[in-house]
C-alpha cells in the first residue's frame, strides 16, 4: 500500500467533509497563525480543482498564487478574499464571546 503525503489526505478530507473546512480555517483564524492559514488554503486549493483552477476562479496569476499560498506569503485582504470566494468561502467578523 502507498503512503498518501499530507497535502493529499487533506484534500481528500476537505472534499469529503466540507464542515472539517470550515472548523480548520476558523480555529486557525482564532489562533492567528498566517503561515498555518496559508499552508492549509494551499491543501484546500487542491481539493477545490488545483491550484491553477483556484487562480482562474479568481483572477490571480497561477504563480502568484503557488507563492502567495506558501508558508511566508502574504496575501493582501482582496487577494485572500478572492482565493476564498474561489472555493465558495468568505471571510467573516463575528463579536467575541465574553470568557
Amino acid at each position: 500500500m502507498r503512503d498518501r503525503n499530507h497535502d493529499d489526505a487533506m484534500a481528500d478530507e476537505v472534499k469529503e467533509d466540507p464542515a472539517y473546512a470550515l472548523e480548520l480555517l476558523n480555529s486557525i483564524l482564532e489562533g492567528g497563525e498566517q503561515g498555518e492559514l496559508l499552508i492549509t488554503l494551499r491543501q484546500m486549493a487542491k481539493a477545490f480543482g488545483g491550484v491553477q483552477s483556484i487562480a482562474e476562479k479568481a483572477n490571480l496569476n497561477p504563480t502568484q498564487l503557488y507563492r502567495t499560498l506558501s508558508e511566508q506569503g502574504n496575501p493582501e485582504l482582496r487577494s485572500l478574499a478572492a482565493i476564498l470566494k474561489a472555493m465558495g468561502l468568505r471571510l467573516a467578523v463575528e463579536r467575541v464571546r465574553a470568557a
